[in-house]
Parts: structure tokens; C-alpha cells; sequence
């Protein structure tokens, strides 16, 4: 079997596209890598509307590479942005459209779908905030969405909730673009719903993941991390990586190592406090490694063993932990 590996479709500065190969899915799956979505995954002290600025001129970046790329065609009047309370706000679709195509009249529509889960079963999530939903579609409706993905749970949730809504306004889907930052379980959802989206709608065209950066692997119990979170962190290592995302780990010693790629996607716009909290809870649990003994080389080999650390096993651990640290905000 051919291995999976990615071609590429346009090179930008503002954005590099690739097409994952081979292509014997279903849905197509593309990989964009754009100079925000690099800081975003790599930095985490970019945040609140900075970083929600940063991502949608990515997707921005992206839609346009993809309609010069000849891979995307929508039509303003059927193109519905769907909103996946409260993480799917971040991605911005609905300003990026109007960007990349100077758009006015497109729709949106919105559904909360929050994660929770009773046990440290991994397979124990379950919807708790599901109350608000305002969705109208077209007769024909191009549903353009975004989100953060490790177990799906939400996505999943909120697309089968638009396929019942569909069938309750006789309306029909006929396209499905996702952007995510996120792991395997995006693409297998996706498949999933392309499936019932073929059987019931005679103008479906079919589905498109746009992974940024990489699709990246979800944290597990068995992942060998000193510090994670199981079945929400996403990780490096394992990961199907986009070569100007590699090439950046270099740039910081820290990139490398940080605990998520994009760590809480709701709190890091919308609630700073409890963001925070949660990178500064890394970085000390880090620390206390560090001054146990642990060093860079040792952490970067769990955390990016793919990576060729050129200079960056030279780097102190404590220190660039001390320095990330420093460089959080004391809300």
C-alpha cells in the first residue's frame, strides 16, 4: 500500500497548499500552511483577537489559494458558514469569505455543541451545552465550517444536527468544506456524513478537509509524555506535517515542546484567565522536570522524536522554561 504523503498544489507567501495523497478516500483531503496558522500552532501567547484575526486571514489565504488552484468553486447564495459553538467562532469563515471573494450576502448559522465526559473513559464524551441553534438554509446549501478536532465529539454532534434540520426544511446539501486543526478523527466524521450525504441528496458534490499545518495526532494514555492530556492534546510526533511547520520548530526552542498544538481553543479568544492557567500549568510541570534532571534532548525526543534537532539539544531546558513563564501574563 502507498504510504501517505502530500503534493503540492501552490506555493505562496501567503499560503502553501497540498493535497494529501493517495487519494483513494472518499472526501479530498488538503493541507494548508500559511505564516498566522505557523504562529498560532506554534506560539501560544498569541491569543484573544489577535489570534482569532491570525486565523481568519489564514482561512482567508487558503480559500483563495484553493479558488486559483481551481479546487473551489462556491456560489455566494448557497453558502452557509456554520458556526460550532463556541470553537468554531475562531476560524472566522464568514469575514474570511468576504475577503478572499469580497462577499456580502453569504449565511450563517450556528449550533452549540460542547464536550464533556462522566469517567476517564475515553470513549465516555458526551454533548453538555447543546441548547442554541439558529439555522436556516438554502435549497441547496454549501456548508463552509471550521473547528478544532481530537476526539470529534462536538463535530460529529453538530453535523448529524444540520442533517436533521435539512430533512425538516426540505432542503438539500451540496457541498461540505472543513477547516480544521485537528487529527484523523476530522476526516473519518467527514466520511461519514459524505456517506449519507451521497444517499440522500442528488446534487451532493461531495466533501473537503483543509487541514492547517498538519494532521495531528491526538494524545493517549500509551503516548510516553511526562505531561498531556489524553483525547485533547494534539500532538507533533505521528503527525503528518506540513514541511514549512517542521522547518519552523527550529525557530524557538519551545516550539517544539509545547504540550498542545493549540491548547483551549474557546478560552485562548474568549476567556484568558483559565487559558492561561492551563499553558502556565505546563510550563511549571515542565520546570519541576527539569530541575528533576530531565533535559531538552530528553523531552524533545518525546515530544518531536521525528525532528532533527540541529542546534536546539544545546538549549537548557529550565531556562527556556523559565522564559516561557515569564512571558505569560499575570491575569
Amino acid at each position: 500500500m502507498e504510504a501517505e504523503h502530500f503534493n503540492q498544489l501552490s506555493n505562496e507567501p501567503t499560503c502553501t497548499l497540498y493535497e494529501l495523497a493517495p487519494a483513494t478516500l472518499p472526501i479530498r483531503r488538503l493541507l494548508a500552511s500559511t505564516p498566522g496558522t505557523r504562529s498560532i500552532c506554534n506560539d501560544p501567547l498569541v491569543v484573544g483577537v489577535e489570534y482569532t484575526d491570525a486565523l481568519m486571514q489564514a482561512c482567508a489565504a487558503t480559500l483563495t489559494a484553493m479558488q486559483r488552484t481551481g479546487t473551489l468553486a462556491l456560489v455566494e447564495a448557497q453558502t452557509v458558514v456554520l458556526h460550532i459553538l463556541r470553537g468554531g467562532l475562531n476560524f472566522g469563515l464568514r469575514h474570511a469569505l468576504a475577503e478572499a471573494f469580497g462577499w456580502n450576502r453569504h449565511a450563517s448559522a450556528f449550533i452549540s455543541a460542547q464536550r464533556a465526559r462522566n469517567s476517564d473513559d475515553p470513549q465516555d464524551w458526551y454533548i453538555s451545552e447543546n441548547e442554541y441553534r439558529k439555522i436556516n438554509l438554502p435549497p441547496a446549501a454549501t456548508i463552509v465550517f471550521g473547528d478544532v478536532v481530537a476526539t470529534g465529539t462536538s463535530l460529529l454532534y453538530a453535523l448529524r444536527q444540520i442533517l436533521d434540520v435539512v430533512d425538516r426544511q426540505q432542503t438539500q446539501v451540496r457541498e461540505l468544506l472543513f477547516v480544521c486543526i485537528g487529527g484523523p478523527r476530522a476526516e473519518e466524521i467527514l466520511i461519514e456524513i459524505d456517506a449519507i450525504c451521497r444517499e440522500r441528496f442528488p446534487v451532493y458534490r461531495g466533501a473537503t478537509v483543509i487541514y492547517l499545518e498538519g494532521r495531528f495526532s491526538v494524545a493517549r494514555r500509551d503516548s510516553g509524555l511526562s505531561v498531556m492530556i489524553p483525547d485533547t492534546d494534539l500532538l507533533r510526533t505521528g503527525a503528518l506535517l506540513a514541511p514549512e511547520f517542521i522547518r519552523s520548530q527550529s525557530d524557538s526552542p519551545s516550539y517544539p515542546l509545547e504540550r498542545c498544538t493549540i491548547y483551549d481553543a474557546g478560552s485562548r479568544a474568549f476567556w484568558l484567565p483559565e487559558y492561561f492557567d492551563d499553558v502556565r500549568d505546563y510550563w511549571r510541570r515542565t520546570l519541576a522536570l527539569a530541575e528533576g534532571g530531565m533535559t531538552y534532548a530528553e523531552l524533545l525526543r518525546q515530544r518531536l522524536p521525528e525532528l532533527d534537532p540541529g542546534n536546539l539539544n544545546d538549549n537548557d531546558l529550565a531556562e527556556v522554561c523559565r522564559k516561557q513563564l515569564g512571558r505569560i501574563p499575570p491575569l
